[in-house]
Parts: structure tokens; C-alpha cells; sequence
């Protein structure tokens, strides 16, 4: 309905604008639902060598490469249960660590000395090496995670706040109980 100027037309006395339609929360609820096992995957590689060799013996870089794997396991695991709870913090943890998801398998060739990227993806996508599968997931499961938890409507899901009801003060003369006086 519009006004003889083109205009939405202003509701009648009483009545408000009807309220935005509730965004589509899909996005966020599918990046906070790959995001779980994306946790689980890059923290199972730092607990497995961990327990196998212990932290003393592990050089530097190995150390940081493991610290990579583990911080995105803590961010996306976090970052997706805050997402479930509707908070726009989850999606920006998600982001983190996807980055440091994706980060971590990436640099694992120039890290740890080899800088021959041809021959560790393909051992990674044959899955010919010890733990690869923690290096194939975080390799497809990252970027999935990062692009939904960077769309716009992942944000204005979590964003969203719905109006509060309008509150009816009770009509004159009467008290607030909502009944008449009694008059005997």
C-alpha cells in the first residue's frame, strides 16, 4: 500500500510496520555443523604425535605446525558451539580457525624442510602417508567452512534480534488487575 507519492503509506494509529522476515540462518548452521568434525580432524594429528613422541624431542617447527593444527581445532570447536548459540563471536572464531585449518597443511611442506609441494599433495590425495586423512580434511573441509562463515547472511542471522511484542498498557478507568472495580 503506498501513499499518493509513491511511498510506503504509514500503518494506522496503533499498528506498527510489520517486522523484517527472520533471516535464513542456513549458512551459519552449516559452517558451525563442518566445523565439527574439521575440530576433531586437526586436533587428532597433535594429540597422536604427541602422545607417540612427547613435546621435548619435537624440533621448533614441527612444534608450530602442531600448534597451528591445535589452535584451529580450539577455535572451531568453540567458534562453533557459540554459532549454535547464535552469537556473532562464533562466526568470526569459525573464520580464525578455518584460516589456521587450512594454514596449517599448507605450510606443513615449507615448515618441515621439503618446499616440494607436487609430491606432498599427491601423497596427501592418495592418502599414502600416516595420518593424511588429517591433512586431505583440513585441506577440503577448511575452505567450505571459511566461505560460509564469511557470507553476509551467516552474519545477519547471528546478528538478528527479533523485536520484542508491544506491551498494552490497560485501558482508562480500569485497574491494572484487568477486571472493573466490583461497586456494591
Amino acid at each position: 500500500m503506498t501513499n499518493s507519492y509513491g511511498h510506503p503509506a504509514t500503518p494506522p494509529p496503533g499498528y506498527s510496520r510489520p517486522a523484517r522476515p527472520r533471516p535464513s540462518g542456513a549458512t551459519a548452521i552449516i559452517a558451525a555443523v563442518l566445523a565439527l568434525p574439521l575440530a576433531g580432524i586437526a586436533g587428532y594429528l597433535p594429540v597422536d604425535v604427541f602422545i607417540d613422541y612427547g613435546v621435548d624431542t619435537l624440533p621448533g617447527t614441527l612444534l608450530t605446525l602442531l600448534g597451528c593444527y591445535l589452535g584451529a581445532a580450539v577455535f572451531l570447536l568453540i567458534g562453533a558451539l557459540l554459532t549454535f548459540f547464535r552469537v556473532i563471536a562464533g562466526a568470526i572464531m569459525l573464520l580464525i580457525g578455518a584460516l589456521l585449518g587450512l594454514a596449517a597443511p599448507l605450510l606443513e611442506p615449507a615448515l618441515l624442510g621439503g618446499n616440494d609441494y607436487g609430491t606432498y599433495f599427491e601423497a596427501v590425495f592418495q592418502l599414502e602417508f600416516e595420518n593424511a586423512f588429517v591433512r586431505l580434511g583440513a585441506i577440503v573441509l577448511a575452505p567450505v567452512v571459511l566461505i560460509l562463515a564469511a557470507l553476509p547472511p551467516t552474519f545477519r542471522y547471528l546478528g538478528h534480534r527479533p523485536r520484542p511484542m508491544p506491551t498494552y498498557d490497560p485501558r482508562p478507568g480500569y485497574p491494572a488487575g484487568g477486571h472493573p472495580p466490583r461497586q456494591w
